[in-house]
């Protein structure tokens, strides 16, 4: 489980959207950009945001989701 310091030092660097592509550069280490689109496929990732082709969360969503994993 994600350490409440951890939690408020994502709050304060993750963008208010965060782009799938763009999740290593913000959690480096934490998930690929592949198996983040497969869990998106099999309805196991943070609730997604569509725009276009494009798949992004919220930091909100993300957070939460990334907090239950650990």
């Amino acid at each position: 489980m994600l350490t409440q310091d951890q939690i408020e030092f994502l709050e304060q660097t993750l963008p208010p959207i965060i782009a799938r592509v763009e999740v290593p550069r913000f959690a480096p280490g934490l998930i690929s950009v592949g198996r983040l689109a497969n869990l998106d496929s099999e309805g196991k990732g943070p609730r997604t945001i569509r725009i276009g082709r494009k798949t992004g969360y919220t930091r909100k969503d993300f957070i939460d989701w990334i907090s239950g994993r650990s």
